[in-house]
């Protein structure tokens, strides 16, 4: 009992040493928070006011005079000009509807839809497009600026031009386009695009014409060899729409694109207007464009035919000629043609080097340049290699509604 006693009043005092302590500490505290830290800031703020570097005022930029009222009108001459341009060539432009009728092991027969443009060629209701457009189509329906939807006829089409005319019968007037003289281009020139991009009727891109007499292939296999190149805005639904100069007058037909996303990157492909005066003419009264053909097919040496044991490199070796032809009737000579062991063999045979002295390497550069240049029943010159000795050949051009230099 007295050795609890005696603690007692030791416990007593701990517990006020500590209340003591912790009084201390709350109360020091609070004296550093709401005395200390203030006025220690406060002077630093003012220490750091008095000796900041003043701020040197900034210059208010002087007001930029207005432009000459000239730049004004000239930007609104040409607006007016593509504004004026689009209510009178727009009505003349029309959707393509094209259908095929495909088999699906799921579903069964089903339609498949196709879109694309056109214009109006004459005013009996003559529409020219792109072939690709309308390509395996079993029925095609054409939808006018009027909101009209009418079936459409294909009168004939050329897959190397990648062209194709149609006929419609219109509850209206139908008023045609103006075809202008593509041969009068300039690069630099300033062009419009009217079509159907993605199914938005009448859209109207401007550009210029990047470059002339482009060669290129279309996806279709069309091969023209005089493409405008132009970077106004052409995407898919575009195809067979005009493209026109700034007084209205169709000087392509919008045909390609070059685009990994299949989408305008600045670069588009027209038919030249003049094929198209060349081409169209012929279709509406034949039902087909006659090409120049020389009756023959041929390979290209270096690429899919190995070497000549003369060392001749390039060049087009003769392997095929179509009996009582061009090519045979004037005395060309084609190779002879062996199998051994799963593999042909080539020996003799004229290599084609050149056509009027423009040299060939390719079919394409053949097919080209006897579309571009000559008509059937022209007169060509072949210089040919024959046993390793150069041998020129005249030939009559033949005609053909689908040339192939292919091997058949």
């Amino acid at each position: 009992m007295e050795s609890t006693n005696r603690s007692t009043p030791l416990r007593f005092l701990f517990i006020a040493l500590a209340v003591f302590l912790v009084g201390i500490c709350l109360g020091g505290t609070t004296v550093f928070f709401a005395y200390i830290l203030p006025n220690t800031l406060q002077g630093t703020g003012a220490a750091f006011l008095e000796t900041a570097p003043a701020a040197t005022p900034t210059s208010i930029p002087p007001t930029q005079a207005p432009l000459d009222p000239a730049v004004y009108t000239e930007q609104d001459s040409m607006d007016a000009i593509l504004s004026h341009l689009y209510k009178q060539a727009g009505p003349s432009v029309v959707y393509v509807i094209s259908r095929q009728q495909v088999y699906s092991f799921f579903y069964g027969d089903t339609s498949r839809e196709g879109t694309g443009s056109g214009f109006v060629y004459d005013s009996d209701g003559v529409i020219v497009t792109n072939y690709h457009v309308i390509e395996g189509a079993d029925e095609i329906d054409v939808v006018l600026a009027t909101g009209e939807t009418v079936p459409a006829q294909v009168i004939g089409v050329d897959g190397l031009y990648d062209l194709a005319v149609l006929k419609i019968e219109a509850g209206s007037e139908l008023v045609p386009l103006a075809m202008g003289d593509s041969d009068t281009l300039q690069v630099g020139q300033t062009v419009i695009a009217i079509g159907n991009p993605f199914g938005l009727e009448r859209t109207l891109t401007t550009g210029v014409v990047s470059a002339l007499e482009r060669l290129i292939e279309t996806e279709s296999g069309a091969l023209i060899g005089e493409a405008i190149q132009t970077d106004a805005a052409i995407n898919p639904g575009n195809s067979g729409g005009p493209l026109l100069d700034t007084r209205g007058n169709v000087i392509g037909i919008n045909t390609a694109i070059n685009s990994p996303s299949g989408g305008s990157v600045g670069i588009g492909f027209a038919v030249p207007s003049n094929v198209v005066q060349r081409v169209v003419p012929e279709i509406l009264t034949n039902g087909f464009y006659p090409h120049p053909d020389l009756g023959l097919a041929v390979l290209e040496l270096g690429t899919e035919v190995n070497i000549g044991n003369d060392g001749t490199s390039r060049g087009l070796l003769v392997v095929q000629m179509d009996r009582g032809g061009p090519a045979e009737a004037a005395g060309l000579e084609a190779a002879e043609i062996s199998r051994q062991r799963g593999r042909y063999f080539f020996s003799a045979g004229d290599i084609i080097t050149a056509v009027d002295g423009q040299e060939v390497y390719s079919r394409r550069d053949l097919m080209v340049y006897l579309d571009t240049n000559h008509r059937p029943d022209d007169r060509v010159t072949l210089r040919v290699l024959r046993d390793g000795s150069p041998v020129d050949i005249q030939v009559v051009v033949g005609t053909s509604a689908s040339p192939s230099l292919n091997p058949r």
